[in-house]
């Protein structure tokens, strides 16, 4: 398993950086800013969703709860 260096809270995830700043939100794992709302876009960052993505796998998505 390769080890990738996370870098501080306090850089955006690279999502951030190419979506518009009205999409940007606080990761809900480490309150990094990350592309949170509108199509493509996750509660957690990429640092976040991997290991969520190694336990369940890829395919893991979010769904809402909002009615």
């Amino acid at each position: 398993m390769t080890t990738t260096l996370i870098p501080p809270i306090t850089d955006p995830d690279p999502s951030a950086l190419v979506c518009p700043g009205s999409l940007v939100g606080p990761c809900s794992g480490c309150q990094r800013s990350t592309h949170k709302y509108g199509s493509g876009g996750s509660p957690l960052c990429k640092w976040c969703m991997a290991p969520v993505m190694e336990k369940w796998g890829p395919g893991v998505r979010f769904i809402s709860t909002r009615g």
